[in-house]
C-alpha cells in the first residue's frame, strides 16, 4: 500500500469525515491520491485559514479527528493561527503538510522555505502535542498510528510532513494507536475522593465544559449529573452542552454579565466540579468574586486536581465511568428544565437590534428544529448566548477573528447537517468570501451577517477611536455573484421574513444581512462590557 493511502485510510478507521485543503507544488502528488482514491471526500477552500478553522469545525461538530492539507511555507504557516485556536480550545485538527523531497534544491534555497527547511517544523511544534516526519517508509506507519493517537487522546491538534517524494512509497498498514498508560488503582482513589468531597459540600454544583463535548460525553455527564443530584451549569466554552438531556443545565454562567441567580449558584458554591473545565479568563475572568479554586475540584487535560493535589494521567471519560460506577442508578427528575430562551420577534418597522436577531431565530427554531450554530468572535457569540442550538461551535476563549463562515462550511461537509453562521461584518471581510466554495460542495448554510459597520465589541472598550469604523460594502449584493441569495434587511418585520425564506430554501446558502444601528448591543455584551469595565476599574487615588 503507498504510504499517502495508508495515512488516509488510517484517518478514515480513526472517524475523519473529510479532509479539507489547498493545494500547492509541495502537496500536488498527496492530492492526486486523494482525488484518484476517493478514500476520503476532499473540499479544497480558498485561503488556508479557513482550512484550519473547516477542519477545527468539523473535529468539533462530528467529536471526530477533523484534517487539513495544505502544502510547505506558505500554505501550512499561513495556517497557524487557526490551528493555535484549535490547541486553545482542544480541538483535534490533523495537519498534514506537503514538504521538498529529500536532496531537492542542489544546495539552492528552496522557495516557501523560511529561515531553515526546518523552521515550519519547529513552528508546529508550539501548537500542537505531536509531530512526525514521514520521510522513511518502514518507520511511517508506526509514526502515524503514534501522531493520530495522540490527537484523540488528548483532543489537540497534531503535525505530519509528508515529503512529496514518499508519497507514492510502499509501506505496511498503520496499526492501532499507542496506548496511553493510566494507573488504575490511582483512578479509583480519585474517584472515591471526587465523591467523598461533593458528598461533603452542601451546595454542590458541576460546571461542564469542551471537554466534555470533545470526547463525547454528553449523555454519560447528564447521567452522572442526575445520579448526583446535583444542578449543571455550562462555562461559557460550554455553551450549549446536555441541551436536551434528561438533566439539563440551568444556564450559563457568566459571572457579572449573566443570570445572577446562575452566578450565585456557582460562586457560592462549597464544592464547584469543574468537569473538563478549561480555566481560561473567557470563563472566569468575569466573576462577580473569584472562586476559591482551593474548593474545586478539576477535572481537564488528564489530570484531576483536589485542593492542594493532583492525580495525573486520568482521562476524563474513564473518570466519568468510574464515578458512574460507584453511583447507584437514579429515576430523579431535573430540577430545572433549562433556561428560556427570548422569543416572538415583533415583526414592525422598527430597527433591528442584536436581541431581535435572537428572538426570530428562537421562533424559526421552535418551528423547525434547532440547528447547530457556528459562529464568530463579537456580538454574535454573545448574541448565541440567547439562541437556542443543536451544538455551538465559536472561538470563545482564542477569540480570533474569522472563524464563523469556515467553520460552518467545515461543520455541514462533514456532518450533512445544515449550519446556522453567525457572523459580524469585520470578520466577514476576513473569511466571507469562502461562501463562494459551497455551490461547489452542495453546502446551504443560513448565514446572519451582524452589519454595524464597525468593529463594534472593540468600540465597547475604546469609543473615542475612528479605526473602529468600517465601510458599509453591502454584502448582500454580493451572494449572487458567490452562487448563494442574500437579502439586506433593515427591519424587524424584514428580518422575520428573510428568516422565514432562508429556511425554506434549500440548496443556495443564504444571507440574511442583517443592518444594526452602531452602538446597540446584545443584552448579553452590553452586561459583560459593563461588569468588565467595573472590574478592572482603577481604585480612587
Amino acid at each position: 500500500m503507498r504510504l499517502a493511502e495508508a495515512l488516509l485510510h488510517a484517518l478514515k478507521e480513526r472517524g475523519a469525515q473529510t479532509v479539507f485543503g489547498i493545494p500547492g507544488d509541495f502537496a500536488l502528488p498527496f492530492f492526486k491520491v486523494m482525488e484518484e482514491t476517493k478514500i476520503l471526500p476532499l473540499v479544497t477552500l480558498s485561503h488556508e485559514p479557513a482550512v484550519g478553522f473547516a477542519a477545527d469545525a468539523a473535529a468539533r461538530a462530528g467529536t471526530t479527528l477533523g484534517v487539513a492539507a495544505v502544502t510547505y511555507g506558505a500554505g501550512a504557516l499561513n495556517m497557524v493561527n487557526a490551528v493555535a485556536g484549535a490547541y486553545a480550545e482542544k480541538s483535534p485538527v490533523v495537519v498534514i503538510s506537503g514538504a521538498p523531497g529529500a536532496g531537492e534544491g542542489g544546495g539552492l534555497l528552496l522557495h516557501h522555505q523560511g529561515k531553515t527547511l526546518d523552521t515550519q517544523y519547529r513552528v508546529f511544534q508550539e501548537i500542537t502535542v505531536a509531530q512526525a516526519r514521514l520521510d522513511d517508509p518502514a518507520t511511517a506507519p508506526a509514526e502515524i498510528a503514534r501522531v493520530l493517537g495522540a490527537a484523540q487522546a488528548l483532543q489537540r491538534p497534531v503535525y505530519l510532513e509528508l515529503p512529496r517524494d514518499m508519497v507514492n512509497r510502499e509501506v505496511g498498514p498503520v496499526g492501532p494507536d499507542p496506548v496511553l498508560p493510566v494507573d488504575g488503582d490511582a483512578l479509583a482513589a480519585c474517584a472515591d475522593e471526587v465523591l467523598a468531597q461533593l458528598r461533603k459540600a452542601t451546595s454542590p454544583v458541576l460546571m461542564v465544559c469542551v471537554e466534555v463535548r470533545r470526547y463525547g460525553l454528553e449523555d454519560k455527564v447528564a447521567e452522572l449529573a442526575r445520579r448526583l443530584g446535583v444542578p449543571v451549569v455550562t462555562s461559557f466554552m460550554g455553551r450549549g452542552l446536555l441541551s436536551g438531556k434528561p438533566w439539563p443545565p440551568r444556564g450559563t454562567y457568566l459571572g457579572v454579565a449573566g443570570d445572577p441567580a446562575i452566578t450565585k449558584l456557582v460562586e457560592e458554591s462549597d464544592g464547584l466540579f469543574l468537569l473538563g473545565t478549561l480555566l481560561s479568563d473567557t470563563n472566569f475572568a468575569v466573576s462577580e468574586r473569584k472562586l476559591d479554586l482551593r474548593k474545586t475540584i478539576h477535572a481537564f487535560d488528564r489530570e484531576v486536581t483536589l485542593g492542594y493535589h493532583s492525580y495525573r494521567d486520568i482521562p476524563l471519560d474513564r473518570l466519568v465511568d468510574a464515578l458512574l460506577e460507584r453511583l447507584p442508578a437514579s429515576d430523579r427528575v431535573a430540577e430545572a428544565q433549562g433556561r428560556a430562551y427570548p422569543a416572538g420577534l415583533i415583526r414592525d418597522a422598527q430597527p433591528i437590534g442584536p436581541m431581535d436577531i435572537a428572538c426570530g431565530v428562537n421562533d424559526m427554531a421552535a418551528k423547525h428544529g434547532d440547528l447547530m450554530i457556528a459562529s464568530d468572535i463579537g456580538d454574535c457569540l454573545f448574541t448565541a448566548m440567547d439562541i437556542r442550538d443543536a451544538g455551538l461551535m465559536a472561538p470563545g476563549y482564542y477569540a480570533g477573528m474569522g472563524f464563523g463562515v469556515p467553520a460552518g462550511l467545515g461543520a455541514q461537509a462533514a456532518t450533512g447537517k445544515r449550519l446556522l453562521i453567525l457572523v459580524g461584518d469585520g470578520a466577514f471581510q476576513m473569511t466571507g468570501w469562502e461562501l463562494g466554495n459551497a455551490r461547489r460542495f452542495g453546502l446551504d448554510p443560513i448565514v446572519v451577517l451582524f452589519n454595524n459597520a464597525s468593529w463594534e465589541m472593540l468600540r465597547t472598550f475604546q469609543p473615542e477611536s475612528a479605526f473602529n469604523n468600517l465601510d458599509d460594502w453591502h454584502y448582500a449584493d454580493m451572494a449572487k455573484s458567490l452562487g448563494g441569495d442574500g437579502m439586506r434587511v433593515s427591519t424587524r418585520g424584514e428580518l422575520g421574513a428573510a428568516l422565514d425564506t432562508a429556511w425554506e430554501t434549500r440548496g443556495r446558502f443564504q444571507l440574511i444581512e442583517a443592518m444594526i444601528p452602531r452602538g446597540v448591543l446584545s443584552d448579553t455584551l452590553a452586561r459583560f462590557v459593563k461588569g468588565q469595565k467595573r472590574l478592572h476599574k482603577k481604585p480612587a487615588e
